[in-house]
């Protein structure tokens, strides 16, 4: 009697710690998913504070090109005038020929000249740049997710291919084969967290140079995603717990082990599938299967 209630005694509290650290897990990832949701409203709002300075900018440039256009046609009318006046009575202007003549080859005229449209070709291309980068932010960090939106897949692909471009460009090429697929009911902001982790993840696996390759398409009621890398791939017994909350592969500090398990909470709650395949030396392919209409749709 006496080891029967030890035994439910031991059980009880064994339970109970498991209880306890099972609340302690949820309630981190919960304190990590409202991190990110606060850091998406902070790169939305900074990406509109930055917005309308660049729009002016752009907008002077545009009005700086015909400026410079307009000077370079006086400036070229002058030297016609210049050259005829030399040749008509070329003694009485002399000093001030010269003078023109020290200007124009102590400033390198000629070559400012020349210049001048580069520069004004290359500041317009970063602002254009700039503003691209805004909009991708703008996109990925979106905080309107209070309803669904009939979204296309491909775009919020392309936005987080922007986003996380610093992470892949040294390591590996990407390759893309994105299909004609139907808009999709989602949660866009929330479903470019998904892509961005699998997407660093995958960037994180390849040790040297290498690939990865990001495919799209409609299979019967759903949009297919796969995202498949060259790295180094999973051991065969941590595929099972790939998803679970806090694990990781990766070194301390390089890792929470909650990016794929908040992309695995975000797709099912999409009513969608997500699952890994991996060969250890060969890589991973993370497939993403989500359902074009919402559940709820009527």
């Amino acid at each position: 009697m006496d080891n029967t209630l030890l035994v439910r005694a031991v059980r009880y509290a064994t339970e109970r710690k498991q209880a306890e650290k099972a609340l302690q897990e949820s309630q981190k990832q919960l304190m990590q998913s409202e991190k990110m949701a606060c850091i998406g409203q902070l790169a939305a709002g900074v990406a509109h504070e930055i917005n309308n300075p660049v729009g002016f900018v752009m907008s002077n440039m545009g009005t700086l090109v015909g400026y410079v256009a307009a000077f370079k046609e006086v400036i070229a009318e002058y030297e016609k005038l210049a050259a005829a006046v030399s040749n008509e009575d070329g003694d009485a202007h002399s000093p001030i020929l010269t003078r023109i003549e020290e200007i124009r080859t102590r400033q390198e005229l000629p070559y400012i000249m020349e210049d001048v449209d580069k520069l004004l070709a290359e500041s317009a291309d970063g602002a254009e740049r700039i503003r691209d980068i805004i909009q991708n932010l703008r996109s990925f960090a979106r905080t309107d997710e209070g309803q669904l939106k009939e979204v296309d897949i491909n775009q919020g692909i392309e936005a987080t291919l922007k986003i996380v471009w610093n992470e892949l460009k040294y390591k590996c090429n990407v390759h893309k084969t994105l299909g004609d697929i139907p808009r999709v009911q989602c949660y866009p902001g929330r479903l470019n967290q998904v892509f961005m982790n699998v997407l660093v993840n995958a960037a994180q696996a390849i040790e040297e140079r290498g690939d990865i390759t990001i495919e799209t398409e409609a299979l019967d009621s759903s949009v297919v995603i796969r995202i498949a890398d060259t790295g180094r791939g999973i051991r065969p017994e941590h595929l099972s717990r790939i998803f679970d909350p806090f694990f990781t592969t990766k070194g301390i500090g390089k890792g929470t082990g909650l990016g794929l398990s908040i992309s695995h909470g975000i797709i099912e709650s999409h009513n969608g599938t997500i699952h890994v395949q991996s060969q250890l030396g060969k890589g991973t392919t993370f497939t993403i299967r989500l359902p074009i209409k919402a559940a709820n749709d009527e």
